[in-house]
């Protein structure tokens, strides 16, 4: 919030790379939330933003910054939907939509279906190594594990992920 209350050419210049960062990454952050299984990624991704321009300048990468605040608040998230629903009984599952089943070909449905039983620390591996192209290096820095680590969340998710498309061949 100092950045909003300063004026001068440093904190012009803080604003335009902040805003050139924030839309040439938005949308990205959004899918990886919702990759991550955010039921309200547009609301994690904005949050993220909102804590990177808190931390603008304490950021040493912004990107890594804002990809990491998104994987925190989509597992903080998690936890809280598991201790809410062990207090509740679980909801309906929703209807798909007509378009969903015409747009999504049943491998796709499968697929995604595999990917949203493996456990988060898996998946986030899988997405991040795969969806969003971040090496083990980077990926690790996200999730805030080794190289090593990552290799093994994903080595794991792709092993579960033919398990278990297997049995519904």
């Amino acid at each position: 919030m100092e950045l909003l209350t300063k004026a001068g050419p440093e904190v012009d210049t803080a604003r335009g790379e902040f805003g050139e960062l924030f839309y040439g990454h938005a949308a990205r952050m959004v899918r990886l939330a919702a990759l991550l299984g955010a039921d309200d990624p547009e609301n994690v991704a904005q949050e993220a933003f909102v804590r990177l321009y808190q931390a603008w300048d304490r950021a040493r990468d912004p990107v890594s910054y804002v990809q990491r605040t998104v994987v925190n608040l989509v597992r903080g998230r998690h936890r809280h939907l598991h201790v809410v629903r062990r207090k509740q009984p679980p909801p309906e599952p929703p209807a798909a939509s007509a378009e969903e089943a015409v747009v999504i070909r049943d491998e796709h449905r499968e697929l995604l279906r595999a990917v949203d039983r493996l456990p988060v620390r898996r998946r986030e591996a899988l997405v991040l190594r795969y969806w969003m192209d971040l090496s083990d290096a980077e990926a690790g820095a996200v999730m805030g594990v080794s190289p090593t680590t990552v290799k093994s969340h994903v080595s794991r998710a792709l092993r579960e992920l033919a398990d278990s498309l297997e049995k519904q061949s």
